[in-house]
């Protein structure tokens, strides 16, 4: 089969590569990939003393292909979304991937293959980023890096719960954050960003999420007194007036809320944004896009054709 692959582990290189299909465990299910969400991370995330060529990827949708003895809630030819993240046989960047069971997500018929591989990284990157805010009605939130995958949900998901929403991101982004429910947009070119955001807030805003790298002391600036910021890119720098740090966590049971995320998007309850969709031949284009940080939305890559 064709994937996109690492050749090696001292170089971040990746090319397309033929490689055998992988084989299946008795609790795995092999996926024909239909479409993979292209992550800021993808070339990054190999696991350790892996094989090479190695395919990358952490995201995917497409059709069930084969199943494990022990796999008893899916079926060959079920429609699934799944996760690879450092699967030892490869990711989702290739015609067949092979997961773990608890990986999957059944997706909706209302859902197609591109959208349903846009989901899983970013939605569930958003739901726990929301998770560590902890935040409520009536509460402020500034978002540094609003306008890519993770902030189109966080600031849905936020102004859903009745928290007044700020965000950050070059000006012919912001109608688009304000489509989906932000009340205050500000371009992180401005110098006089910090100051936009205090007057809005009356003198700081509850929480700040730094989605961007090295955003996270800028942010700070703008938390009131006893704040809360909230790092989705990691950064170290020290906490002041009170004001709580921390990175976004990570917990083993948000599996059912990504799977509601699933259901409210192919309900139109949650708006997804795809900017593009890539033929796979183009996959490495994808990936550079992403890796500029100024996609709005998602980017994904379809199939190879047979």
């Amino acid at each position: 089969m064709q994937a996109f692959v690492r050749t090696d582990s001292s170089s971040n290189h990746v090319e397309i590569a033929d490689v055998a299909v992988p084989e299946i465990s008795n609790n795995e299910v092999l996926v024909q990939v239909e479409a993979f969400g292209v992550g800021i991370h993808d070339r990054f995330f190999i696991p350790k003393n892996t094989d090479f060529p190695y395919p990358i990827g952490t995201e995917g949708a497409g059709k069930i292909v084969q199943t494990g003895k022990q796999v008893t809630d899916f079926a060959v030819g079920d429609r699934v979304i799944f996760m690879t993240t450092l699967q030892p046989k490869g990711g989702a960047w290739a015609a067949y991937a092979v997961t773990d069971q608890t990986a999957l997500i059944p997706m909706p018929d209302a859902l197609s293959f591109q959208q349903g591989a846009a989901i899983p990284v970013a939605g569930n990157t958003a739901l726990e980023s929301m998770r560590s805010l902890s935040l409520n009605e009536g509460d402020s939130l500034f978002i540094a890096g609003a306008s890519g995958a993770i902030g189109t949900f966080v600031i849905q998901l936020a102004a859903a719960k009745g928290i007044h929403v700020a965000g950050s991101a070059s000006a012919q982004n912001h109608d688009y954050m304000e489509s989906l429910g932000a009340e205050k947009t500000v371009d992180y070119h401005d110098p006089d960003w910090q100051t936009h955001i205090n007057e809005w807030s009356n003198g700081g805003v509850t929480a700040a999420l730094a989605i961007q790298p090295e955003t996270g002391k800028d942010s700070m600036d703008i938390v009131k007194d006893s704040g809360r910021v909230i790092t989705v890119s990691g950064g170290q720098f020290e906490a002041e007036r009170d004001i709580t740090v921390e990175q976004i966590g990570h917990h083993d049971d948000s599996q059912k809320e990504v799977i509601q995320l699933v259901q409210n998007i192919a309900d139109d309850k949650i708006k997804l944004v795809i900017e593009n969709a890539y033929p796979f031949e183009q996959g490495l284009d994808a990936l550079q896009k992403t890796e500029t940080r100024h996609a709005r939305g998602k980017l994904v890559v379809t199939r190879p054709s047979e």
